[in-house]
């Protein structure tokens, strides 16, 4: 089911604590052009179907990436495509966006897409994986 843009936005607007929908749809469009580059084939099209339109079409149409980048990377990433963002406000931006997205995905789309990513990326979608299970 995808997510209406507007209910989208709030999410990340709240967990991100921005003061306009402007400023979490910015992080919204860098975080997920980057994602996108990291994701592929029906996992990609699957999350793309959960999300609001012009979302969708930027996850569909990412920033391109030689390589995955491991967690930290993705941050510093994001900081360098979001003007006057540091490390840390980056980290922010990220986890505001990706919590977003993990609710919209559930956990077994959520499992294919933290497989097709560098181990740590489940702490940036606010789901640790339990301590019983490795890292992803």
């Amino acid at each position: 089911m995808t997510v209406r843009r507007e209910a989208f936005l709030d999410h990340v607007k709240e967990r991100g604590e921005y003061d306009t929908l402007q400023e979490a749809g910015c992080a919204a469009r860098v975080v997920l052009a980057l994602l996108g580059a990291h994701l592929v084939g029906e996992v990609r099209a699957q999350l793309a179907a959960r999300l609001p339109e012009d979302f969708a079409l930027i996850l569909l149409n990412p920033l391109q990436s030689a390589e995955p980048l491991p967690p930290e990377r993705f941050v510093r990433a994001t900081a360098a495509w979001i003007e006057g963002a540091t490390e840390q406000t980056a980290a922010w931006d990220v986890s505001a966006v990706l919590s977003t997205v993990a609710d919209a995905t559930g956990d077994d789309l959520l499992k294919q897409i933290l497989l097709q990513l560098p181990a740590g990326y489940d702490l940036l979608f606010g789901r640790p994986s339990p301590p019983d299970q490795p890292p992803r």
